[in-house]
């Protein structure tokens, strides 16, 4: 088959190589809107580099992978849809509810097939505590624990665009949450600190953010997450029962060091950053993903899935600002 890919940045290059080596895949077409980052990847990935992104939506490819800029994504799914290629895209679909609900009534329309890139539903850890709170092997579920932190901030220029810490960071702890427990969030309460870098305060985001999490049984949950943490990138998610506990992210590379005598000391080699992390994780997605625009699988992860965290995003935001409790119920889908 012949894949198109939008987007030839950080996380689109890496998307492209992972493409590229699928023996499923026949041709890649890549195209940027800067032609001559395009023509890099194409030399680097043996891929072929389109003039544009006209150029690959004319060009009969059988499935569409999108990286572009957030901003970029609703019209690219749109358009996706309606020339019926069935589609990747890294998340999120909008960063607002109205761009999100309007691309997703694009893709219910046509009858198309959309993917989103959650890629923590492909990690082994992850997987494996969904696994074991699903055969209740420990017991009733009472506290669930995620932690996203980042070794350094992004560019300032970023921030403005990325929708802030919930939206962009957060949602991948959101959309976990549900999909290891197989549960519905039903409130939250969310606070958040803009002390570190000015930039974060120029943005109207912050930097350090923490939020509990009502599930619809009762379980409790809490997810934290920082820009600011120099010891290495973190992701970790536990998870405690009646009768065991687990972890989720935890190995010898987990950017974290005991304070007890004789503990584990801090690791030689802590977690750089998101492609080191989930590098496995991202190979298997996009092996879903052709083997979903083959026709040869259910749809892992659908685009409603990006709905439902970032309706949590959203509650996220409204609680921080108004400083209370915020129902789901409340963050109206309409």
């Amino acid at each position: 088959m012949r894949i198109g890919l939008i987007g030839t940045g950080r996380i689109g290059s890496f998307h492209a190589a992972a493409l590229a080596r699928h023996p499923a895949v026949d041709a890649l077409l890549v195209a940027d809107a800067d032609p001559l980052r395009a023509a890099d990847l194409a030399g680097r990935t043996g891929a072929d580099a389109a003039a544009d992104v006209d150029a690959v939506f004319a060009a009969g490819v059988d499935a569409l992978v999108i990286t572009a800029a957030t901003s970029a994504h609703a019209a690219l799914i749109g358009r996706a849809a309606r020339a019926g290629l069935p589609t990747f895209c890294e998340k999120p679909i909008a960063l607002d509810l109205p761009g999100t609900l309007t691309a997703l009534q694009e893709v219910e329309r046509s009858g198309g097939v959309l993917q989103l890139g959650f890629q923590r539903r492909f990690d082994a850890g992850y997987a494996a505590a969904r696994a074991a709170v699903r055969e209740g092997r420990l017991g009733r579920l009472h506290t669930v624990r995620a932690i996203t932190s980042d070794p350094a901030p992004p560019p300032a220029a970023y921030l403005p665009l990325s929708g802030g810490l919930y939206r962009d960071c957060l949602v991948h702890d959101f959309d976990a949450l549900r999909w290891v427990t197989g549960r519905e969030v039903r409130e939250v309460y969310a606070v958040g600190s803009d002390t570190g870098p000015a930039m974060f305060r120029e943005a109207d985001d912050v930097d350090t953010a923490a939020v509990v999490l009502t599930l619809d049984d009762g379980t409790l949950a809490t997810a934290t997450a920082t820009r600011c943490n120099g010891a290495g990138y973190d992701v970790r998610m536990e998870l405690a029962g009646e009768r065991d506990q687990l972890a989720v992210g935890w190995d010898d590379r987990t950017p974290l060091t005991s304070a007890e005598p004789g503990g584990p000391a801090a690791p030689e080699k802590p977690w750089p950053g998101f492609l080191e992390r989930f590098a496995p994780a991202y190979e298997a997605e996009l092996a879903a993903f052709v083997e979903l625009a083959r026709g040869e699988r259910e749809n892992p992860c659908d685009g409603h899935e990006a709905l439902h965290a970032l309706r949590i995003a959203e509650a996220c935001e409204v609680s921080r600002r108004e400083r209370r409790p915020v129902r789901i119920a409340e963050i109206a889908v309409t």
